[in-house]
């Protein structure tokens, strides 16, 4: 879990040992400990590592350092003590997505941002022990790539038709009188859910908001009796060590498995149902334009996390394995911020330019550097070079690539130009047979 100082890590340790012993618990006591001083320190410390814009207040990190975070949080402490603390409305920002489409962030001030990361750092530890281990989004100590490589591990063992669920606008559709039962299951402390209650409140009459910073939290819980019912079902169709069902979630990104036996055929029907049926509880609309069943052993592929995933037999052995590659649409998007960097400082020296691309491109590269990307990343590292080749040359007015006049070990040892290109290798998965 997100690292604090010793009491307060002492505290949350706590906390989960005594959920995860007494699942039926319900936790009182919590808002003194939301209101101390130590744990609004460390909230408004994660939040000004992570940094990002003011709200709609216009206060930033600059202004509250050089007034006095002390008495910043002092003020917080002494509006949450007297229960007059009150969220602003967060600022609204639209941010593109593939496809033309926008996603909107809303972003609190960062007074809210300390409230909203002082309850999470609280109730976490509580939810975390209810969590399901299919469920990887926004957990601590938990990657996407995890998810990804679950998912590979499944189709290696023959779970090869796919469950491909699209919930439409999930955040925006959360609906907040179930989720605060959800939380009132674990929770008897009315000054928790009131304070939980104003937060929710503050941004709409439904739906979690995208930026928020105990979001993801709130997110995971709506949704863990969706993941209760998939473990469900993995334990009662398992026929001693192997499993027929398996899934990974990450926020609403969800694909279920299912073993390619035909005796087993059955069960993609079975969850399917199973699984709107829980949605319907929840007020969740599956986007059936968007979900499908997909059967590997056809040909057909999926996407999950930004990876397309097919079954490929392998050239020596003759084994069936998952094959996995960055989809499409997310390399040409990756190219097309490159290149705008490149349109936009088109006069500006080369130096500076790889001091803007580097960072993308090892974001980028490190959420990727797994299953097969290889030949993708190769692409992506001649298409840069050539690029940055471009660039020196217009710089000095001439055409081509200047092959001779710049080496490759130039540009990557004197220029400094990102050259990590290298695959992660993950846990070994033993290759089902041909």
């Amino acid at each position: 879990m997100t690292k604090a100082s010793s009491s307060l890590q002492d505290l949350r340790r706590g906390i989960y040992v005594k959920a995860k012993a007494e699942p039926s618990w319900r936790f009182w006591g919590l808002y003194v400990h939301v209101c101390k001083m130590e744990t609004l320190r460390e909230a408004y410390a994660l939040a000004r590592k992570n940094n990002g814009a003011p709200g709609i207040d216009g206060v930033t990190f600059e202004v509250i350092e050089t007034q006095g975070v002390e008495s910043f949080l002092e003020q917080i402490q002494g509006e949450l003590i007297e229960r007059t603390y009150v969220p602003l409305r967060a600022r609204r920002q639209e941010i593109p997505k593939d496809g033309g489409k926008v996603r909107v962030l809303s972003i609190p001030a960062i007074r809210d941002r300390v409230v909203q990361g002082a309850l999470k750092l609280i109730l976490e530890p509580i939810f975390e022990a209810d969590f399901q281990p299919g469920s990887y989004g926004y957990r601590p100590k938990r990657a996407a790539q995890e998810a990804v490589h679950r998912v590979a591990t499944a189709i290696v063992q023959k779970k090869t038709r796919i469950i491909d669920l699209d919930l439409r606008a999930y955040f925006d559709t959360v609906r907040h009188h179930l989720l605060l039962d959800k939380v009132a299951r674990r929770v008897n402390d009315d000054a928790v859910m009131r304070l939980l209650k104003l937060m929710l409140t503050s941004s709409g009459k439904q739906g979690v908001p995208q930026g928020g910073v105990i979001s993801p939290l709130l997110s995971n819980i709506y949704l863990t009796e969706v993941d209760r019912m998939l473990e469900r079902a993995k334990g009662v169709t398992r026929s001693g060590k192997y499993t027929y069902v398996e899934y990974a979630r990450f926020a609403d990104d969800l694909v279920v498995l299912i073993d390619a036996h035909p005796r087993h055929a059955w069960l993609l029907g079975a969850v399917s149902r199973r699984l709107r049926e829980e949605f319907a509880k929840l007020q969740v609309e599956v986007n059936d334009e968007k979900s499908r069943t997909v059967d590997l052993d056809c040909g057909e592929s999926f996407g999950f996390l930004g990876f397309d995933f097919r079954r490929r037999r392998s050239a020596k052995r003759k084994v069936w394995r998952a094959h996995y590659t960055p989809k499409l649409k997310k390399r040409t998007a990756l190219l097309r911020k490159l290149k705008e960097v490149f349109r936009r400082y088109r006069s500006q020296p080369v130096g500076r330019v790889v001091q803007l691309i580097n960072p993308v491109l090892r974001g980028w590269v490190n959420y990727f550097a797994i299953g097969h990307s290889t030949e993708c990343f190769s692409f992506i590292k001649d298409w840069v070079e050539k690029k940055v080749r471009r660039h020196l040359m217009r710089s000095r007015k001439r055409r081509g690539f200047g092959w001779k006049r710049w080496s490759k070990r130039w540009l990557y040892d004197e220029l400094k130009l990102f050259n990590s290109y290298r695959i992660r290798r993950g846990p070994a998965t033993k290759a089902a047979p041909a």
